[in-house]
């Protein structure tokens, strides 16, 4: 007889009050080891199979496997275990106390996304999993909100081999079957200081960052042209130049330029080559100046990921919901997942809580969340 677990808003409350936050800053970066033992526990209760996974590379960081059965196919439902920073001025609520308030459960990580795992327990707690012919997995990963490394890591290290995935994010319960990829880098000019009065003295790396960029805007023209997928709202690939930063006084020929910068592949882009477009395009400055710029990735890559439109887990949802799946520019864990097998991204809450003060999860989206994750997994794993 499978162990009695807390209430849903009890199993709510315990997932904010700990504190799981993801920076790339060591003074703000936490482990996210005791919340996994608490979902590893409440899984082995039920009667799941469970394994911790240490991931590399982290700061004291765990993925969490729960499986039934045995058997291939069935389902895996995904969610990531961290949260970001966050500034308690700004918050009206203690971020990790669970507070009730007009129809709305306030707390960091109620939407994004520790709260998706209380509606699957709950929803597996009046489930006889014994009865299941195919597997269902429950996958908790480390670090979704800086580098990703626990998705990457699991899609690298995964023995399983369900028919299909969803990752809980919050989507307002509309369906997402693909998004952009994400690449950031630093491009760096080290120039030569010396007076303004003489600029033939010096090298101004404020001019040759002018040249570089120009470079990079005949890229974007170039990808914007030749790159098109007309389901998302911005049909092409993208380049932003987000910050820019040189030189410390007007009198004196700037020394050192950075600047930081993105690009958004579609899907089907091959990463390496276009990180590879990136460089050949700015040779030409570095065959002028050997040895001036260098560049360098801020975060790790995120690919691009689409599902087929084709596939049984997007007909039954788009069924189900009677809505058709969406494409989003935002980016998740799905390109990873989808190594593994045809992944969508639905949960519950508003993406627009997401990353914000006072982030919450309206309670009307209780009753639909659990009705839904009861049909598909009745669906794939009976």
């Amino acid at each position: 007889m499978k162990a009695k677990l807390p209430s849903f808003i009890e199993i709510y409350r315990q997932l904010i009050a700990i504190p799981t936050v993801s920076s790339l800053d060591s003074t703000l970066d936490q482990s996210n080891e005791t919340l996994i033992n608490l979902l590893a526990g409440w899984f082995y209760d039920l009667g799941f199979s469970v394994k911790v996974q240490p991931v590399p590379g982290t700061r004291h960081k765990f993925n969490m496997l729960a499986r039934t059965g045995n058997s291939v196919g069935g389902l895996l439902l995904s969610g990531h275990t961290d949260t970001v920073s966050f500034d308690d001025k700004h918050w009206s609520h203690d971020p990790f106390t669970l507070t009730e308030y007009d129809n709305k459960l306030y707390g960091l990580g109620t939407a994004d996304m520790k709260g998706f795992f209380a509606f699957v327990l709950d929803m597996l707690c009046d489930v006889d999993i014994s009865k299941f012919s195919k597997p269902l997995y429950i996958l908790a990963t480390a670090d979704e909100e800086t580098t990703m490394a626990g998705a990457k890591y699991f899609s690298e290290t995964a023995n399983i081999y369900p028919d299909c995935a969803i990752i809980g994010e919050p989507t307002s319960l509309k369906p997402t079957r693909a998004h952009k990829g994400y690449m950031s880098y630093v491009i760096r000019i080290q120039g030569q200081s010396g007076h303004s009065s003489n600029p033939a003295h010096g090298v101004n790396a404020i001019e040759l960052m002018y040249e570089a960029i120009n470079h990079l805007m005949q890229l974007r023209n170039i990808l914007r042209e030749r790159y098109r997928h007309d389901g998302f709202s911005i049909p092409y690939p993208t380049i932003n130049f987000g910050h820019i930063h040189g030189g410390d006084a007007a009198n004196r020929i700037c020394a050192c330029c950075e600047l930081h910068m993105d690009i958004r592949p579609l899907p089907g882009m091959m990463l390496k080559d276009l990180e590879g477009l990136l460089n050949e395009f700015l040779a030409p400055i570095s065959v002028r100046w050997p040895g001036r710029l260098t560049v360098t990735s801020l975060h790790p890559m995120i690919p691009s990921y689409e599902c087929p439109a084709s596939h049984e887990i997007v007909t039954l949802v788009e069924t189900l919901l009677g809505t058709p799946t969406k494409i989003v520019n935002y980016c998740t864990e799905a390109p990873f997942i989808q190594t593994i097998c045809p992944t969508l991204v639905l949960g519950p809450g508003s993406i627009k809580q997401a990353h914000q003060p006072d982030e919450f999860i309206d309670t009307a989206f209780i009753s639909p969340t659990l009705e839904l994750i009861s049909q598909i997994v009745q669906y794939f794993c009976r």
